[in-house]
């Protein structure tokens, strides 16, 4: 083979190239990324709301020896503790020898996900058909959530203050839910409106029953609302519930089914929740694995990110800053200078691009699927509304920790300037005078019931958390 004229290798050391794990990767660590994927799938499987994702989450830390934490209890460094809020979001805090004003390596995923939200008083009867009513949380295309099977997950409280978990569809032999949908034959007037309008919030109801109730002697109930109170029934057999608790009650109908392999190859993970719990997942297993590393460690698995972070599971409390007001105090450091001092990675799913249509991504600028976590410099919307914008300097801290670690990674905006837009909680984080950057596992199909990612970029994720702990 000749020689590379000057200009092949100027053009060999100038220009950037995005290559695939299988280019980059040998058999071995492709061996590993496979096998890594196999505990993900089990947690999306357990993990189908913030309660289970964050129960789970407390199981696999207590099996890795970290204990659970009060506010206000001392800290040494060496510990490894983990904090629950409210069950619905959590702090595992792995304290290093470094001193603290140094500052605190964070990673902040979440744990919630687009979902239908029974409403206060979601159970009525129709024509013979019992219903729930669903309130759509976060940010779902309505037409996605008709005609698939639906589990219904979540917990009731009683006015005693006993609390009741919910599941029913996901285990072999549970009846599932669905929202039917018109036939194509009498659709003329729905394929007439726009995709945003032929699907409405207060049309989302579920199938939940079809029978009568039927007496002792085996005969129909004459009592109004049969197959209502077959259902209430139901419930109350297996759970103990009655229609009032319905009040003091969090549940949601989710998409039933258990993750997947997709294609061939099974190199590709379909599933429900991989926005974001496929982030939630690879920091928190990097938590765990960062055994060595003399910084401070903190990895936050928040609620209502879908929904804006706000409320008191949300980014926006002031959780995050207590924690570190409450390491200041224990280990005799400022917390301001902590603060100023520390980085995070907001881990959030980045949109990957999708050959199907093109039309809405800019290929120079978006995420390719087994190209690698992504990092997203801003998200926003139009003219950067709504970011951080993660500065020169700690985009290149991050880049530079990458490549020393040999990570795959690959920058990624969500799509073309103007076709929309979204965001994450990086920017408020970053508003605590924190750098943060958002870092994340490309995702097909995002916010639908069935989404799908790639276990190369999902464990280039892993290794890329574990990078920055170090």
């Amino acid at each position: 083979m000749a020689d590379k004229t000057k200009g092949q290798a100027l053009k060999e050391q100038l220009f950037y190239k995005k290559k695939t794990a299988f280019e980059r990767k040998n058999q071995k660590e492709l061996a590993a990324a496979q096998k890594y994927a196999e505990g993900y799938k089990i947690f999306l499987d357990k993990a189908k709301t913030e309660r289970e994702a964050v129960e789970y989450s407390e199981k696999m830390l207590e099996e890795a020896g970290f204990r659970r934490y009060t506010l206000g209890e001392k800290l040494n460094p060496g510990d490894c503790v983990y904090y629950s809020n409210r069950g619905k979001n959590l702090f595992a805090l792995r304290v290093g020898t470094e001193p603290i004003e140094k500052g605190v390596r964070i990673c902040a995923a979440h744990i919630d996900s687009p979902r239908l939200d029974l409403k206060q008083h979601p159970l009525y009867e129709a024509e013979g058909l019992g219903y729930f009513k669903t309130h759509y949380y976060g940010g779902v295309r309505k037409y996605q959530w008709v005609t698939i099977p639906l589990a219904l997950h979540g917990v009731v409280t009683k006015k005693n203050g006993e609390i009741v978990n919910v599941s029913i569809g996901d285990e072999p032999g549970d009846p599932v839910f669905c929202i039917t949908d018109l036939l194509p034959h009498l659709a003329k007037d729905q394929n007439g409106k726009p995709l945003s309008a032929a699907f409405t919030g207060e049309g989302m109801n579920a199938i939940v029953g079809s029978s009568p109730y039927f007496e002792e002697d085996g005969s129909v109930t004459p009592a109004d609302e049969k197959v209502k109170l077959t259902v209430m029934a139901a419930l109350y057999e297996k759970y103990g519930i009655i229609e009032a608790d319905f009040m003091s009650a969090e549940l949601a109908l989710v998409p039933a089914g258990k993750a997947v392999d997709v294609g061939l190859d099974r190199w590709l993970i379909g599933a429900y929740g991989h926005d974001d719990r496929v982030c939630a997942y690879t920091a928190l297993t990097a938590a765990i694995d960062n055994k060595d590393s003399e910084h401070t460690i903190l990895t936050v698995l928040a609620d209502k990110e879908e929904t804006g972070s706000d409320g008191v599971t949300g980014m926006k409390s002031f959780l995050v800053m207590d924690l570190i007001d409450e390491l200041a105090c224990e280990l005799g450091g400022n917390p301001a200078v902590i603060r100023a001092n520390s980085k995070c990675l907001s881990a959030d799913v980045a949109a990957a691009l999708d050959p199907l249509y093109p039309e809405v991504s800019e290929k120079r600028n978006n995420a390719l699927i087994h190209c690698g976590v992504a990092m997203a410099k801003y998200t926003g919307s139009g003219g950067k509304g709504g970011t951080s914008d993660a500065s020169a300097e700690f985009v290149a801290e991050v880049r530079k920790i990458y490549d020393d670690a040999d990570v795959i990674w690959q920058t990624s905006e969500l799509g073309k300037v103007d076709q929309g837009g979204g965001g994450t909680v990086a920017k408020f984080i970053a508003n605590w005078n924190i750098d943060t950057v958002d870092i994340g596992v490309p995702v097909l199909s995002m916010h639908a019931p069935f989404e799908v990612i790639s276990k190369a970029d999902l464990y280039e994720a892993y290794r890329g958390f574990i990078a920055f702990g170090k």
